[in-house]
């Protein structure tokens, strides 16, 4: 028995240490195994999800890189509990002085004040109007959200401002906020997009514990393009050996269930990312790990990761190329463009604190 087989619903099964802190605080196997011994039934406490107030000072991000389609986003959350295992923000948690581990789908910063830091933002008159993607790092949709409902304020915010926003997504909670998106849509000032992995509920369920499963996301495009807002998919991320051949089925249900554009990416594994994904490989998919790992080498120029611009999102080689071949294909029998239409800011009005309270 090892202390990595008591993670139920999360996607790590360790904390890794913190590059950036000198000491770690390791738990002890043979602790675990000695209890087990003479206790059959024991199981250390379940891990539960603590939220933390995030005091932020501002909203909005700059984005600088060439290879991301938006220039600024925001981000209500910080960590994420839909606990997927291969999680490319997970690194960011490491500057807050957590693990890229269990820490960042159970410790999850809430940024409770972000409405009113938008909507500051929105009326100073320095504000250049542009569309925000929401969210650039970990899921506005996450299951905090069903409560909390940060995310729906920052929207109610951009509704009233009449500001265009991108929304990614894995949860099918989006689809609470129609009214809001409907506004939005009035103005060609949103359009959603939804990412999905694999259309294998189970294989799901252990990627992606604790976001929607893949019929629930295939309902929201549908609900989605039946109230006549703009959806598509990304097909996110593509793994090398455990789900690019899904890509031909992925894309035509998407189409299927009303989505107009489509995209895919590959997979990145950025610093603790590789092991923890080398550990959930060796969990649930130890037969065919090391046939993934080399297969995602071969597309990232012998490494795991590679952050060089312009490859880090389709990676390089013969095999990368494949993958974007077959996603090519995909799009072209399913009639799914490659992007989204531009949104406009034409109609995005400045609105004063007092005005705001009229809404």
């Amino acid at each position: 028995m090892s202390f990595a087989m008591q993670t139920r619903g999360r996607g790590a099964s360790s904390n890794p240490a913190n590059r950036f802190e000198q000491f770690h605080a390791e738990p002890d196997e043979a602790d675990w195994e000695e209890i087990a011994r003479v206790d059959p039934d024991y199981r250390p406490l379940k891990r539960t999800t603590e939220y933390i107030p995030d005091n932020a000072r501002s909203l909005i991000t700059q984005n600088n890189s060439p290879d991301i389609s938006f220039n600024k986003s925001l981000n209500p959350y910080r960590g994420c509990e839909h606990g997927c295992s291969y999680c490319y923000a997970r690194p960011y948690h490491e500057f807050l002085g957590y693990s890229s581990g269990l820490d960042f789908e159970t410790r999850i910063l809430v940024k409770e004040n972000a409405p009113e830091l938008l909507a500051e933002t929105l009326s100073r008159p320095s504000w250049i109007p542009e569309s925000l993607a929401c969210s650039g790092v970990t899921d506005c949709y996450q299951p905090a959200e069903r409560k909390l409902k940060v995310t729906r304020g920052c929207l109610q915010v951009l509704a009233d401002f009449r500001n265009p926003v991108a929304i990614i997504t894995k949860n099918a909670l989006v689809t609470r906020d129609l009214d809001l998106l409907a506004e939005l849509n009035r103005y060609q000032a949103v359009v959603v997009v939804v990412s999905i992995t694999t259309l294998d509920a189970k294989l799901a369920g252990l990627l992606e514990p604790r976001a929607s499963r893949p019929e629930a996301r295939l309902g929201a495009i549908r609900t989605l393009a039946e109230a006549g807002i703009s959806v598509g998919l990304s097909l996110a991320p593509i793994i090398p050996g455990l789900n690019e051949h899904e890509i031909p089925s992925i894309f035509e249900a998407a189409a299927e269930a009303g989505a107009t554009f489509g995209s895919g990416t590959v997979l990145r594994l950025p610093h603790a990312v590789k092991d923890l994904f080398a550990e959930w490989l060796q969990q649930h998919r130890p037969e065919r790990r090391d046939l993934i790992l080399n297969r995602i080498r071969e597309i990232r120029s012998g490494a795991l990761n590679s952050s060089d611009f312009g490859a880090r999102m389709t990676g390089s080689g013969p095999l990368a190329e494949q993958i974007q071949q077959m996603l090519g294909i995909a799009r072209r029998r399913t009639h799914l463009a490659k992007r989204r239409e531009a949104l406009s800011t034409a109609s995005f009005r400045r609105v004063l604190p007092r005005q705001l309270e009229l809404f």
